[in-house]
């Protein structure tokens, strides 16, 4: 099974900015599919960003233009870069792994998760 572990969380004011990183246990071009995903206390885990061993990204609609996923296959790490933060981006940060499906990543693909990682937005 492939480990993650992610690093960066924090807190940050509104408007600035956080990088996430996670660190994969195996060769990422054999994981398929690397994505970060969020949970708000109360709330169910939410895909934020995948990106595929094909290049293929997915973003959901509110991070759109703020936030940046990218790989590193020499480390093996996945980064999420965020910017504009916003209050409602407070929450705990997962990084995942699944299977990618003619190159493409879906959110309801993702099997693996990180022990995740704070971030938190004051406005």
């Amino acid at each position: 099974e492939v480990q993650l572990v992610e690093s960066g969380g924090g807190s940050v004011q509104a408007g600035g900015t956080l990088s996430l990183a996670c660190t994969v246990s195996v060769d990422t071009y054999s994981t398929g599919c690397l994505g970060w995903f969020r949970q708000f206390p109360g709330k169910e885990r939410e895909g934020v960003a995948g990106i595929s061993t094909a290049g293929n990204t997915l973003y959901t609609d509110s991070v759109k233009g703020r936030f940046s996923i990218s790989m590193d296959y020499a480390k093996n790490a996945l980064y999420l870069q965020m910017n504009s933060l916003k209050p409602e981006d407070t929450a705990m940060y997962y990084c995942a792994s699944g299977t990618s499906f003619g190159g493409n990543c879906y959110f309801w693909a993702y099997k693996n998760w990180g022990q995740g990682t704070q971030v938190t937005v004051s406005s």
